[in-house]
């Protein structure tokens, strides 16, 4: 009696796609020929500059345009113009009082894990500091709900006719593909048109596939990260709830730009802190799909762990846990 074949992923996260295109690559394993939807809003005024993304796909790109249509919306629409601004705002001032508490949060759990003592006295106070800042992280998150709580209540964008009438023109373009393709850019710009247009409830069960910041907007926390920044203190900060199509995973895209992948002390906190989610790096080249058995690396990746290595995996994640 043959063997059924395992049904194709329906979720692929990428690594950048800029100096090393793997999307086409990524599409075949799919069986897709037809049209794919693209979604570059995060790329914001430069959205339309896609013509490399055009040639890679074979001209089957069907850019959806989520920054122009969300431009336009504002435009005829002051109310909504002036709700989504106010909630901007009140992001942005959630996210400076957040980082500063953090600062001081991870300080002190950083301080703990790199002393080099091995007493029960210090493993506990080690756990104590981490979870302060895992509560730090989750009390932000309540606030920045709260926030699009009431944007939602007061501005009530579901009831907006230009709104529905852009929703309804997606829907349309959307039926006609078999595939979405969600680039990188701007994260929090990226989210925002995602969730104004409900393009994840547009898109249905079509497949998704991610890179850069259009991987981080599908994971249940959206992460933003750089070690080693012209400014600031360079510690990770929960941003966002994302849409939480990516489970059990947490990525963090140009991983070797970003991160100070040798140093042990950093690799271990970010493993710990987000832990159960597993830290995977996603550079050039990286293709992480999920299918129906979980995550399968389908190229070598990499995962951040609790130790503070970075280990190189390749086939189903879950063996390797």
């Amino acid at each position: 009696m043959p063997q059924s074949r395992a049904a194709p992923p329906q979720l692929i996260l990428l690594g950048p796609q800029r100096l090393r295109p793997t999307l086409g690559e990524a599409l075949a394993t799919l069986g897709t020929e037809g049209p794919v939807a693209t979604v570059t809003a995060g790329w914001q005024d430069r959205e339309a500059e896609d013509d490399e993304l055009r040639e890679h796909l074979g001209g089957r790109a069907v850019n959806l345009e989520l920054y122009r249509r969300a431009e336009e919306l504002f435009a005829d629409d002051a109310g909504l113009f002036a709700g989504h601004r106010r909630r901007q705002n009140d992001l942005r001032e959630a996210q400076r009082i957040y980082r500063r508490r953090l600062a001081h949060t991870l300080a002190a759990a950083r301080e703990l894990l790199a002393d080099s003592s091995d007493s029960e006295l210090l493993e506990d106070a080690r756990r104590d500091a981490l979870a302060a800042v895992r509560r730090l992280d989750a009390e932000h998150l309540d606030v920045v709900q709260q926030i699009h709580r009431r944007f939602r209540r007061q501005i009530r964008p579901d009831r907006r006719a230009g709104l529905r009438r852009q929703r309804e023109e997606l829907s349309r373009r959307l039926s006609t593909c078999q595939a979405l393709a969600i680039a990188g850019g701007h994260v929090a710009v990226l989210l925002n048109r995602l969730r104004l247009f409900d393009i994840m409830y547009l898109a249905a069960k079509r497949p998704i596939l991610a890179w850069s910041a259009g991987a981080m907007a599908l994971a249940e926390r959206v992460v933003v990260f750089h070690d080693s920044p012209p400014q600031g203190a360079g510690d990770a900060e929960v941003l966002e709830t994302g849409f939480g199509r990516v489970r059990g995973l947490l990525p963090f895209p140009h991983a070797r730009r970003r991160l100070r992948l040798r140093d042990p002390l950093r690799v271990a906190l970010l493993a710990r802190r987000f832990a159960p989610a597993t830290c995977v790096a996603l550079d050039e080249g990286d293709h992480l799909a999920q299918g129906e058995n979980g995550w399968s690396a389908e190229a070598p990746a990499r995962r951040l762990t609790a130790s503070g290595d970075v280990t190189t995996f390749s086939g189903p994640l879950a063996s390797r846990e």
